[in-house]
């Protein structure tokens, strides 16, 4: 993280959660002619998915995107209260920081992407978009094998703009061999905080 510069059982649960907010109210109340307040979208995914439930990229209102020429015809949007219903995972890793093992709490990303219908061939890439421009990339299989989560709590804390919000996509490295007998500093290159975009890229 040094390097980075300022620039399933689970399925019924998640299905479920799709008939609450994950879908924004905004879609039907365009329909009927009506305007009404939704929670603000904190995650984008876009790229190689089945699903979406909003249109492109607006150059104007979607002005950090647009900044960092992240750019697609539909995507699909969570807000905060949306990812809360999705079956959650705690994990403890060490963070490079502070040295020291933190609690972090949120759904699995995998589980997220396949709800999405997202490509599952081991090659697809996803990238991450953070608000400060970082842009980590791993495969789908690294994905799975890492246990990746989506963390939006610290200690039982919500993740806050400002610290590691409003997203944390990270995993255990502590309990991943190949990364735990890595130097701290060295594990979560591909762990990016303050994510708030996901592109899905299918292999060719």
């Amino acid at each position: 993280m040094k390097k980075r510069q300022f620039l399933s059982t689970a399925t019924a649960s998640i299905i479920g959660a799709l008939g609450g907010s994950v879908v924004p109210a905004y879609a039907a109340s365009a329909a009927a002619g009506r305007s009404l307040a939704v929670a603000p979208a904190v995650l984008t995914v876009f790229g190689a998915i089945g699903r979406s439930n909003r249109g492109p990229t607006d150059p104007v209102i979607d002005q950090m995107m647009h900044k960092q020429n992240v750019q697609f015809s539909s995507a699909f949007t969570f807000d905060l209260a949306a990812l809360a219903k999705l079956p959650a995972v705690t994990i403890n890793p060490t963070l490079e920081y502070d040295g020291r093992p933190h609690q972090l709490c949120g759904p699995r990303l995998a589980d997220v992407l396949d709800m999405l219908g997202a490509s599952e061939l081991p090659q697809t890439q996803i990238v991450f978009h953070a608000v400060d421009g970082y842009m980590p990339q791993l495969s789908f299989a690294q994905l799975r094998k890492y246990g990746y989560i989506l963390a939006t709590h610290i200690d039982g804390k919500p993740l806050a703009i400002g610290g590691f919000g409003p997203i944390f996509a990270i995993y255990d490295a502590d309990r991943v061999a190949e990364e735990a007998q890595k130097p701290l500093s060295q594990r979560f290159a591909l762990c990016p905080w303050g994510l708030y975009c996901i592109e899905v890229v299918a292999s060719t």
